[in-house]
C-alpha cells in the first residue's frame, strides 16, 4: 500500500515554538501548516481535531496548553474535541461556548486584516474569559498591548472573513 510521503501532506515534525511566553515546546505537528482554513473552527486537516489536539478547558483550568487524550473525546460543530481529563470534557460539553477559542481559532490580529490565519495552541490569551489563540507570538503581543481595541477590529472583520470560510 503506498502512502503520501511527509513532505507532501506538509507535515513538519518535531518543530519547536515559543509557548505563550513559558518556554519551548515540542510539538508533533506543524499546526499552522496543517490547518484547515476553509473552516469556521480551525481544524487539523490530517486528524480532523478542534485545537490540533490540545484540550481547550486546560487554558482555563491550568493556564497551559495540554495535549488531550485520544479516549477523551467529544463532537461539537462538526469536529473532534480532545481532553487532558473528564472533568474537563465535562465542563466543555456543559457550555462550549465559554471554553472554544474566540473566532473559531483563528488569529485575531490577523481578522483584522481581513486574513484567517490560523491560531497556534501554543501562543495563547485567556482575556476576559475568552481564549484567543495566535497565529504567532507577534501578534500575541500585540493583542495583549490592547486586547479591546484588537477584539473590535476583529468583531468588525470576522462576519466578511467568516462568509469566506463556510463557502
Amino acid at each position: 500500500m503506498k502512502t503520501m510521503s511527509t513532505g507532501r501532506r506538509g507535515w513538519k515534525p518535531g518543530t519547536l515554538l515559543l509557548a505563550a511566553g513559558i518556554g519551548l515546546a515540542a510539538l508533533p505537528i506543524d499546526p499552522v501548516g496543517a490547518a484547515a482554513t476553509t473552516e469556521r473552527i480551525v481544524t487539523d486537516r490530517h486528524a480532523g481535531l478542534a485545537v490540533y489536539g490540545y484540550d481547550p478547558v486546560a487554558y482555563f483550568t491550568d493556564a497551559k496548553p495540554r495535549v488531550g487524550r485520544a479516549a477523551i473525546e467529544y463532537d461539537f460543530s462538526g469536529v473532534t474535541w480532545r481532553f487532558a481529563n473528564d472533568g474537563n470534557r465535562a465542563a466543555f460539553a456543559d457550555r462550549p461556548d465559554v471554553y472554544m477559542p474566540r473566532f473559531g481559532g483563528y488569529d485575531p490580529i490577523s481578522l483584522a486584516r481581513g486574513v484567517a490565519s490560523p491560531g497556534h495552541p501554543q501562543f495563547w490569551i485567556v482575556d476576559e474569559e475568552r481564549l484567543y489563540l495566535f497565529y504567532s507570538a507577534e501578534d500575541r503581543d500585540v493583542f495583549a498591548a490592547d486586547p479591546q481595541a484588537a477584539v473590535a477590529a476583529a468583531e468588525a472583520r470576522w462576519p466578511e472573513v467568516e462568509r469566506v470560510l463556510i463557502r
